[in-house]
């Protein structure tokens, strides 16, 4: 399967208010493996793919629902057997429903408790025939009809299945997604599209309590403080506006939240973030606020990882920090980039890569944004260009994503108090 092989992510599956139904876990080369005609790529792609889950499975992949293709090596070598059954959907595709074996291991799995999927349901007689066993039914919004999409639905609504449209690159397939009733969706639009406006001071409400409780410590713990802001985009964002704007008149201006949180001061950070808690008026976060807020953080945490690999940078691991944190803010806050950064004095290559996607900033920016989108083409042209390891690629993402799964619950847990 050639060097794309190695190129492991996962996706949000969202139900149509924007609560994440599960994840699905793409990785290179997928369907090459699943055409019938390239058996080298599919024993290539179950190796592969194997070997990853058993050092992933039990950590970065087990804080929800993993939606994933097996193939019939994959089925053969009880991958599916890595995930509990509460934790996997498995999805099938033609290669495996006219595989006779392989339907059967299939079948065996569904009577252990797993649930099952169809890949790009077609109406012929073999996927109706199999339709009593399959628990969700997968719809390519692409290549499918407006007509077969709504007889394909009604049949699957009247036998209690749910319908997943994928492929929902654009908005256009998005507004089909509620014309049509589908159950879920999946695609490029739906990871990234925001279901509700957030404001500039929708930080997470459990990231804001534990700032408070950190700075009114009898001794405040600056490397915590500076921490949970970091977790934060809009935290981040109100902390250097207002830190670089006319009433501090800095020397020099603060770039990162250390400089910002040394130039204010303690004291007046305090009086800062008393000031958000006064004008908070939020309340709990959606899930597709929340969701946006996890991927800026994951982004964030990826890029800095990154830069442990990447040559000739000439942004610190701080600066390409900052770049994936702010690539979702006009998403939080409505205004375009330059406008949002017109005060916030970030290094330059990290202006030009956010507004104008230049420079190396701009290749390893757009790296992480199509990693996120499985763009397996653009991701080896770019790592290539910024010198990046291709090998190590996806175990740099999953580490990102565990790290981020375990801040999360870090807050989740926190937010029970509050």
């Amino acid at each position: 399967m050639a060097n794309n092989s190695k190129y492991i992510v996962r996706q949000p599956i969202k139900d149509l208010q924007g609560k994440i139904l599960g994840y699905e876990i793409r990785y290179a080369g997928e369907d090459k493996a699943y055409d019938g005609g390239e058996r080298g790529n599919d024993f290539a792609a179950a190796d592969m793919i194997y070997s990853f889950l058993t050092q992933n499975a039990g950590k970065a992949l087990k804080d929800g629902v993993n939606f994933m293709t097996f193939t019939t090596n994959l089925l053969m070598k009880q991958a599916p057997r890595l995930f509990t059954p509460g934790d996997l959907v498995i999805q099938v595709d033609d290669s495996v429903i006219i595989h006779p074996l392989a339907l059967r291991f299939v079948e065996r799995y569904a009577q252990n408790g797993y649930k099952v999927a169809v890949n790009e349901f077609q109406f012929s007689p073999r996927y109706i025939s199999l339709l009593d066993k399959f628990d969700y039914i997968k719809i390519n919004f692409k290549t499918t009809s407006d007509s077969a999409i709504r007889s394909i639905v009604e049949m699957a609504h009247g036998m209690g299945k749910k319908c997943v449209a994928t492929c929902v690159d654009d908005e256009d397939l998005y507004q089909k997604t509620f014309v049509m009733e589908v159950d879920a969706m999946e695609g490029r639009y739906v990871a990234e599209q925001m279901f509700t406006a957030v404001h500039s001071s929708g930080y997470l409400q459990s990231n804001f309590f534990r700032l408070m409780v950190a700075i009114t410590k009898d001794e405040p713990n600056v490397e915590e403080i500076e921490q949970i802001i970091s977790m934060d985009a809009t935290l981040t964002y109100s902390l250097l506006r207002i830190v670089n704007s006319a009433y501090f008149a800095l020397r020099n201006r603060a770039t990162d939240v250390h400089q910002a949180i040394v130039a204010l001061g303690l004291s007046q950070l305090r009086q800062w973030i008393y000031l958000l808690g006064t004008a908070d008026a939020q309340g709990e976060l959606d899930a597709s606020q929340e969701e946006m807020l996890k991927l800026s953080l994951t982004r964030a945490t990826f890029a800095s990882e990154l830069m442990k690999y990447a040559k000739d940078m000439p942004i610190s691991r701080n600066d390409a920090y900052l770049m994936g944190m702010f690539s979702t803010l006009t998403y939080l806050i409505a205004a375009p980039m330059e406008e949002i950064l017109a005060d916030i004095p970030v290094a330059q290559p990290v202006k030009d890569a956010l507004i104008n996607h230049e420079g190396r900033c701009g290749v390893l920016y757009d790296l992480v944004i199509n990693y996120g989108r499985a763009d397996w083409a653009a991701i080896g042209e770019q790592a290539k260009e910024l010198g990046l390891p291709e090998d190590q690629l996806a175990d740099i993402y999953f580490r990102c994503v565990e790290e981020v799964n375990r801040i999360w619950q870090q807050l989740m847990d926190t937010s029970g108090v509050n």
